[in-house]
């Protein structure tokens, strides 16, 4: 793996102020995103059935309740 040098400058200061490993803080990286990103697709599907609303019919409504 290929990193940007100022990027790799970087994880190499911060490995050496955490004491651990190039490998460890780039595995914990890459794990938190993957992890967001199956939190987003939870979310995602657990939302999918709710109803669909147009944006002007959404607009509308809250100009009739004076909120926009």
């Amino acid at each position: 793996m290929y990193f940007d040098p100022h990027l790799h400058k970087a994880l190499r200061v911060k490995a050496a102020q955490t004491e651990r490993s190039l490998s460890d803080l780039v595995n914990d990286a890459v794990r938190r995103i993957l992890s967001e990103d199956a939190d987003d697709l939870e979310a995602f599907e657990g939302r999918a059935k709710e109803p669909n609303f147009a944006f002007e019919d959404a607009l509308r409504d809250l100009r009739k309740r004076g909120k926009s």
